[in-house]
């Protein structure tokens, strides 16, 4: 009779253990293998190579081989290009072209070509759904329309531009399910034109953008304010789409989400991903579309409907931003190499590529999530479940209505509803994502409806 019920009892520990759904693994390896990989070197060598074209200015000679924007951009094909050639032929190297017409009222006074370089990563399963991370080519110095004194750019944005393509280089070496695009953008000193062009293509042949990451200045640790810092960096991002709907804002004012836009979503990702894989770093989340009163390339995707960020160095100095090269009253301006720290925009670029690699991997984001639970001690939350191979389940997460970044968490399977008993939905905020076998997460998905009962 004991042989029988010892049997018995593990027959019964054997079912319930075959039934149970294996938890995914909290981390991926393999983003650690990203970090060691970013070189400071490599980057040294291509902020040096882009200051040394002496002026990359929009509207700056484009025939020279060495000097001015043509030639900048020229260059920075022939690196995507060489990336591709390395890893067999993974990126597609392109360039993205259209004409700004001549305004006097403008900074662009006559007819001009806006030339930006793009080079996109094919995912194997989602190739039209993308994940984009910007750099800058153009610079300038105090007149905005001087194309033709030096204006190396070193910070701004020799630094963005040479972080997206270290972050090719990287990346190139793995596969991703999902799409992932570098960018050099032009025109940005301007007004923004080859964000705009570019968010219109997207548009007009309905990419599936997950997001931009747009990197303009990520070098500089010795701010203007007198302070050194070579961890902290800021996350700009709006809080709730322009293009949204009157229906959606109606809807915001009774059930919330104030701060729960895309764009925020986004970068409470980038935020996530860095506190796990580089807690040494300090991310600094700014729920502000840009600097005060100023923008970036990012806004351009924004405008269009598209969740988009800036990712910056947390300490500017204005003096070597947008400056003439002099020395006054012992004050030396102007944006060169010596401003640059290559350790720090090597950091940088490591949270990019990290946050790049972590969405091109995750499954696909839950859609059509709901939420219920008014006058109930409960919150249930349900979505649509995907179809994807590398899904294991989902995640629900909360947060008090003050807190800036997710704080609770629950792994609840592959399932597409879930009631957590317990937590009233007056008090917290509260999103799904979608966790890959691998441990990879999508971005949150905020509840964009209500379960009827």
């Amino acid at each position: 009779m004991k042989a029988l019920l010892s049997v018995s009892f593990l027959l019964i520990i054997t079912v319930s253990v075959s039934h149970a759904q294996p938890t995914p693994p909290q981390t991926d390896p393999r983003h650690y293998e990203i970090i060691s990989a970013v070189s400071a070197e490599r980057l040294e060598r291509d902020i040096t190579a882009l200051a040394n074209f002496g002026t990359r200015h929009t509207l700056s000679d484009t025939t020279s081989d060495t000097r001015g924007i043509g030639a900048a951009r020229r260059w920075i094909k022939t690196q995507f290009e060489q990336i591709a050639k390395e890893c067999g032929g993974c990126l597609e190297v392109s360039w993205l072209r259209n004409t700004v017409k001549g305004d006097p009222k403008t900074r662009i006074k006559k007819d001009t070509e806006i030339v930006s370089v793009m080079a996109i990563q094919r995912g194997s399963v989602h190739p039209n759904r993308y994940i984009i991370m910007s750099g800058d080519i153009d610079s300038r110095v105090t007149d905005v329309l001087n194309a033709t004194s030096d204006s190396p750019g070193a910070n701004d944005n020799a630094t963005g531009m040479a972080g997206a393509m270290e972050a090719a280089r990287v990346l190139s070496k793995y596969q991703f399910p999902t799409s992932i695009i570098y960018v050099g953008l032009s025109g940005e000193e301007q007004g923004l034109f080859g964000g705009k062009y570019m968010a219109q293509v997207a548009k007009e042949q309905n990419w599936d953008i997950v997001g931009v990451l747009n990197n303009d200045m990520i070098g500089n640790i010795e701010g203007i304010d007198g302070v050194i810092d070579n961890r902290t960096f800021r996350i700009f991002s709006e809080p709730t789409p322009v293009t949204e709907t009157e229906r959606e804002r109606r809807m915001r004012r009774f059930y919330g989400g104030e701060v729960d836009g895309i764009s925020r979503q986004l970068a409470r990702y980038v935020h996530r991903q860095t506190t796990t894989y580089m807690p040494e770093m300090n991310p600094m989340l700014i729920y502000r579309l840009d600097r005060f009163g100023r923008g970036g390339h990012h806004r351009p995707f924004n405008d269009e409907g598209f969740a988009g960020i800036r990712i910056m160095e947390a300490h500017e100095n204005y003096n070597r931003q947008h400056q003439d090269i002099r020395k006054e009253n012992g004050i030396e301006y102007g944006d060169v190499l010596s401003g640059v720290d290559f350790d720090y925009c090597k950091k940088l670029t490591a949270v990019n590529a990290i946050a790049l690699a972590g969405i091109a991997w995750a499954p696909l984001q839950p859609k059509n999530v709901k939420i219920g639970g008014a006058v109930r001690p409960s919150t249930t939350l349900r979505w649509d479940k995907t179809d994807d191979t590398n899904l294991a389940g989902y995640k629900v997460y909360w947060r008090e209505t003050t807190s800036p970044q997710w704080e609770y968490s629950r792994y609840v399977g592959n399932v597409n509803e879930f009631t957590l008993e317990g937590i009233v939905i007056d008090n917290y905020l509260f999103g799904v994502t979608a966790v890959g076998k691998d441990g990879n997460e999508s971005v949150v998905a905020f509840p964009s409806g209500l379960i009827r009962r």
